[in-house]
């Protein structure tokens, strides 16, 4: 027999609390009207991976965050999708079937895997199931490099996606049969790709905040806050563990096959990196564990630092030409160092991630 696992500590709506929901409904606003407010491709680029990264971030904070799984094969999940799709729109050609079959294919390898990691590491401590995790992945990436006639090896693949999603597509015509401008934006196919990209995006985002507030989310936060005791008042545990495991993978490959979509190229670096693996462990640390809108948080901090910290260190350097050893320091080459520096501050200063810290948690939730 069960019994209901009952959260002690209402979510009232302190000002801490406020504030975060205030800067995730700005983000997601301006994510929203992104191709109108930011209508150059290196904008829209920042915007749509944003949106790509917060689904991927915020379905490893299910993991980490929320039920106390350290896993390294995230990006594995996520490769598995974007290579069924690039695989299938390269050799069925550039239609939305292709997607739809590749996508499929892909998704379904990444639930088999996750079945059969849960399964057989589940039960294992935590530093060993990583360990697995890891080698998993690496298995991945290699086998990505070296199939190279159907992955592209190294080099990746290129391919072309539906019509419909082609900035040649004119979706609304004006008079002059050419497309509509809608505040000085063509609405055309790469309109069209963006708000897939989008909204696909926030229904995932949407599916995972329903998850963590229904029973099963409940039942996840007690089994990383005491296994032993979950267990013991009749919950399987790795049953649940698998079951959220394998969620987690879905939601990453379907992360992946809007990456491939939107890219129109899928490779190892862009892919099955273990450097994303990194940035979606800073991610989640930045905006904080087992909060869920941490993820938009840490997503739009490192995404924008990673696009844009070189132009403003070099805008910097150039205002402080004049002043001994600043330029020197300032320069673009070294961003990864004042990244690093950032990122020290963000986690003296919230030591829970920026949600965390601002909505009074003082570990995961």
């Amino acid at each position: 027999m069960t019994t209901t696992i009952v959260s002690s500590t209402p979510h009232s709506l302190t000002a801490g609390r406020l504030l975060v929901y205030g800067i995730v409904l700005a983000v997601g606003l301006l994510l929203m009207f992104a191709p109108f407010l930011f209508p150059d491709v290196r904008a829209q680029e920042v915007a749509a991976r944003i949106c790509v990264f917060i689904v991927l971030v915020a379905s490893y904070d299910l993991l980490i965050g929320y039920t106390g799984i350290v896993s390294f094969a995230h990006t594995m999940f996520f490769g598995l999708g974007a290579y069924g799709t690039a695989i299938a729109l390269k050799t069925m050609g550039a239609s939305f079937g292709s997607i739809f079959v590749g996508g499929s294919l892909g998704v379904v390898a990444a639930l088999v895997l996750a079945v059969l990691i849960g399964l057989l590491s589940l039960r294992v401590k935590a530093i060993f199931f990583a360990m697995i995790t890891l080698a998993a992945a690496s298995v991945m990436m290699v086998l990505a490099s070296q199939l190279s006639e159907f992955t592209g090896g190294e080099d990746g693949m290129t391919y072309t996606v539906p019509r419909f999603f082609s900035p040649a597509n004119t979706l609304i015509e004006d008079a002059d049969g050419k497309a509509l401008r809608i505040f000085g934006v063509a609405a055309n196919g790469r309109l069209a790709l963006y708000y897939f990209v989008f909204l696909s995006s926030l229904l995932l985002f949407l599916t995972m905040l329903r998850i963590i507030a229904s029973p099963l989310g409940t039942v996840l936060e007690a089994i990383r806050e005491n296994e032993m005791r979950a267990e013991a008042i009749g919950y399987r545990v790795v049953a649940y563990r698998t079951a959220i495991f394998c969620i987690a993978a879905l939601i990453a490959a379907l992360a992946g096959i809007l990456r491939a979509v939107w890219l129109r190229y899928t490779g190892p670096d862009v892919a099955l990196s273990f450097d994303i693996m990194i940035d979606i462990l800073l991610m989640v640390v930045i905006g904080g564990m087992g909060t869920m809108v941490g993820a938009v948080i840490g997503v739009v901090i490192m995404t924008l630092a990673q696009f844009y910290l070189k132009d403003v260190m070099a805008a910097g350097a150039s205002a402080v030409s004049d002043v001994p050893l600043l330029p020197d320091l300032l320069n673009p080459d070294r961003w990864l160092l004042w990244l690093g520096v950032i990122f020290i501050l963000l986690v003296y200063f919230f030591p829970a991630g920026i949600a965390g810290t601002l909505m009074g948690k003082g570990g995961h939730k």
